[in-house]
């Protein structure tokens, strides 16, 4: 009676463990696997920042002068096409150079000015055309000393949810395509979708030199089951 009950415990055991064995690796017949989607695009929105400096000893004739310089910088700009709605004018900016007192050397002009006229508008190849033509500005005396750190010209492109479903199902093909080429060489059958996520959309210039032109990106992870 007592070899019995062994028989039979040990037999119980062995099917727990038979059991649990097969429930591992059906677990573990799943494929993991990424797709992904790109596109070009054109920036739909421009900010170009136009900075004007001078220098004077005299600081109401310097603020006479970058009044003037602004004033024919939007006359140019609307000329242009530009809207009035489109530009904005920040309010000048002063150095006192005679104020650093760590400083002894000699200066010429006491006084710099700075102002920036802004352009903000979502027709972006016309304000591309003005740049190329803001030599024009030179003819006139007004030299614009942008594009430094703090004053570059952005492009964006705002139109990211209009191309959003049509890439997730690109990349989620994508994904599929590799998971099928996986089950072949693996002589299994692919299964349905266990998880499937969306990674972040990323925009990036396409080139240092092209900035209006964009890539839109996105991966998606797909994880399929295997038969």
């Amino acid at each position: 009676m007592k070899n019995s009950t062994n028989f039979w415990g040990l037999l119980a055991l062995g099917v727990c463990i038979i059991l649990a064995v097969g429930k591992f690796t059906g677990t573990k017949r799943v494929v993991n696997v990424k797709g992904l989607a790109t596109q070009e695009v054109m920036a739909d929105h421009v900010i170009w920042p136009l900075v004007i400096q001078d220098v004077d000893n005299d600081l109401v004739k310097l603020y006479s002068t970058m009044d003037n310089k602004s004033k024919e910088i939007v006359k140019f700009l609307k000329e242009g096409g530009v809207q009035e709605s489109e530009i904005s004018i920040a309010a000048p900016t002063v150095y006192d150079r005679s104020a650093n007192r760590y400083s002894n050397e000699y200066i010429a002009y006491r006084y710099q000015m700075q102002q920036v006229v802004t352009v903000s508008s979502s027709n972006v190849e016309l304000v591309r055309q003005l740049i190329l033509k803001q030599g024009e500005l030179l003819k006139k005396g007004i030299a614009i000393s942008g594009n430094d750190y703090e004053h570059q010209t952005q492009y964006d492109f705002n139109g990211l949810n209009d191309l959003k479903p049509q890439m997730v199902e690109v990349a989620t093909r994508n994904a599929r395509e590799v998971a099928q080429k996986f089950a072949d060489d693996s002589g299994s059958k692919l299964g349905k979708i266990q998880t499937a996520s969306q990674g972040q959309f990323s925009i990036y210039d396409r080139d240092s030199n092209t900035p209006w032109i964009k890539n839109v990106r996105v991966v998606t992870t797909v994880t399929y089951y295997l038969k």
